[in-house]
């Protein structure tokens, strides 16, 4: 798979092989979904074991890159029904850069648009992706990441403070 290549102001630049860029810590665009449900609580999903980079890991109800020519919010919700077997409405919230060096070799070097959206229904996650599921309120993640920071992925140690900031400045 191909992703876009992306400039600090998110400004196509050309596209690479996805693992290519990984292993060249090229900057490139991304998305991050953030699934609340109606009691305030996150979706967060812990990721398959079989995964190239950061298996077994807590992060976001799902996250992944747009491909070349797809509009972004459109791959987001799309990703969010392959990965997590449902779809809601969600809307842009911020966006951010972040780069995250693994032990493997690889480097995410990304662009990362993120999302919000709201659901309360049926969850079926593809096994191949997520190895489980749960919701969790934003006091605990905290607790939990401050606790057990090994259990979570790298970027959302860095996009989920971002996160609460954007929340508090929208009166969530």
């Amino acid at each position: 798979m191909d992703v876009i290549l992306v400039d600090e102001n998110d400004v196509p630049t050309g596209t690479m092989e996805k693992m290519e860029v990984h292993q060249k810590a090229m900057l490139h665009r991304a998305f991050s979904v953030f699934i609340f449900n109606s009691e305030g609580e996150m979706l967060l999903q812990k990721r398959s074991a079989g995964k190239y980079h950061s298996p077994s890991l807590w992060t976001n109800t799902c996250c992944s890159h747009p491909a070349p020519g797809q509009e972004i919010k459109l791959a987001a919700a799309k990703r969010l029904m392959e990965e997590m077997g449902f779809t809601t409405q969600i809307k842009k919230a911020f966006e951010f850069i972040y780069k995250a060096p693994f032990d493997n070799g690889l480097t995410e070097y990304e662009y990362d648009h993120v999302f919000t959206g709201t659901y309360d229904g049926t969850i079926i996650p593809d096994k191949s992706e997520v190895s489980d599921y749960c919701f969790q309120n934003l006091h605990k993640i905290t607790t939990l990441m401050q606790l057990h920071p090994e259990e979570y992925t790298e970027w959302f140690k860095i996009a989920f403070p971002k996160l609460q900031a954007y929340l508090v400045g929208t009166g969530y």
